[in-house]
């Protein structure tokens, strides 16, 4: 091993690290500030969890899984096809979402998980006319508003919550189909994430990036939350409008289109992917094209227009958001201990192995930014660019003070890219990494019973 490879790792593990120790302060002053005045309004701060060592009937099969990836996925990764690649990496991630939630059972780890009376399933009998809903949606957005929407309703637009009173309407109605709904999209992110690698770096970087992908702490709250569902919509945006602008798949236009429909649709999922824009822009200049972006624009603007057309103003609808969070447990959370202690979150959500990758990623900034300028980006640079990019959407919602808590499960869009940087690890030690992704998940959801 050479001195600059030996130096390479022991700064990946300084900041790991640094990491744990950011972790492990923001559970001790968070602790020390609720147990003073309560003002977090968390069990077990920084996550929206409690303490609850336990076993259950998906611990058997969550440690088969991680063994079988840690073991197996390096070198099935670098020797499978392509075609059958995809497939396996979407069923050993279905694999491990099901088997952490199932750590909790089937009843409290999934089909109770999106009933409680902060969520979208408490609203569905209010959604029998469906337009003249959305247009008086603005009406039940503040605390103290006739009928005031649950949580999660009031602080989403309306999509969120006509997801799933579409899926009841098709006869998946009740929790435990809304859990499976998130569960199977969300773990669909992964397909995406490798498409658009292979896109934008190439084929040799997607195959370094799944085994990583597959086996993510951010595992334990796509199963379940609307927000894993969310990541899925996101990461399929980003991956049609890659194949677009890179023309790597037949119907470059259909997928142009496609990548704006599904822009347009996360919008009317949360207030805060529209930063995906950012990331797409990422896309467009890796790419060195504009080509796509007439056709995404156009299918962007099909769901603004068609919600305002039955009368939902999303402006309106923001601006009485920010007062009802402000109303809510956001007007009394500390903005001086979430700024700092949400990317403790982060860190839990993205694992150790992330954080080594993203500090090789900022290592490269300069020399990618340089031959990003002249034209001559490598696929190192590529995979630097698309999870950098995502890193600053994250530190924009961030510093706006509209996430404070529970982003564990709010920033999963942003994470699911960030769980591509491992893949500039070295790979010897590859396995060790995956260990620590698999050990810190399992010890989240096997010490703690989280929120989502």
């Amino acid at each position: 091993m050479s001195t600059t490879e030996r130096t390479g790792r022991r700064r990946d593990l300084a900041a790991a690290g640094i990491a744990a120790l950011l972790v492990t302060a923001a559970v001790v002053v968070g602790t020390s500030i609720e147990d003073a005045d309560g003002t977090l309004h968390l069990n077990w701060p920084p996550l929206y969890a409690r303490w609850d060592p336990h076993l259950g009937p998906g611990t058997p099969a969550a440690l088969a899984v991680a063994a079988a990836v840690i073991a197996y996925a390096p070198a099935l990764a670098a020797r499978l096809s392509w075609r059958t690649l995809l497939p396996t990496a979407w069923a050993a991630s279905m694999a491990w979402i099901w088997s952490l939630a199932l750590i909790d059972g089937r009843h409290r780890g999934v089909a109770e998980r999106l009933t409680t009376k902060y969520e979208y399933l408490q609203v569905i009998d209010r959604f029998e006319d469906i337009p003249a809903t959305l247009r008086d949606f603005t009406r039940h957005i503040l605390i103290d508003s006739p009928d005031h929407w649950p949580a999660h309703t009031a602080g989403h637009p309306p999509a969120a919550t006509l997801t799933f009173v579409l899926l009841d309407r098709v006869g998946l109605g009740g929790g435990a189909w809304a859990g499976a709904f998130c569960i199977t999209a969300g773990s669909t992110a992964v397909l995406a994430v490798l498409i658009t690698l292979r896109a934008l770096a190439d084929e040799a970087t997607a195959r370094r990036a799944a085994p990583f992908l597959v086996l993510a702490p951010a595992a334990v709250w796509v199963g379940t939350s609307a927000d894993g569902y969310f990541a899925a919509v996101t990461a399929w945006m980003i991956a049609l409008l890659a194949l677009a602008a890179t023309r790597t798949v037949r119907f470059p236009a259909a997928a142009a289109l496609g990548s704006g429909l599904l822009f347009g649709l996360t919008c009317y999922l949360s207030y805060g992917l529209p930063l995906f824009a950012v990331v797409a822009a990422a896309v467009l200049l890796l790419s060195r094209t504009a080509r796509p972006l007439p056709l995404f624009l156009a299918g962007a603007a099909v769901a603004p227009l068609a919600f305002t057309l039955v009368g939902f103003d999303w402006w309106e609808a923001y601006h009485l958001l920010v007062e009802r969070y402000y109303q809510g447990a956001g007007g009394i959370r500390p903005y001086g201990y979430f700024v700092w202690a949400n990317l403790a979150c982060t860190v839990l959500v993205v694992g150790l192995a992330t954080v080594a990758g993203l500090r090789r990623a900022i290592a490269s900034t300069p020399g990618a930014a340089r031959r990003l300028r002249t034209g001559r980006t490598t696929p190192t640079d590529a995979l630097v660019t698309l999870t950098l990019t995502a890193l600053m959407a994250l530190l924009a919602a961030d510093l706006s003070g509209m996430s404070k808590a529970e982003t564990e499960r709010i920033w999963l869009p942003f994470a699911t890219f960030l769980l591509a940087a491992p893949a500039l690890l070295p790979k010897p030690s590859q396995r060790h990494w995956l260990t620590a992704q698999a050990l810190l998940a399992l010890l989240v959801n096997h010490l703690l019973f989280t929120g989502w």
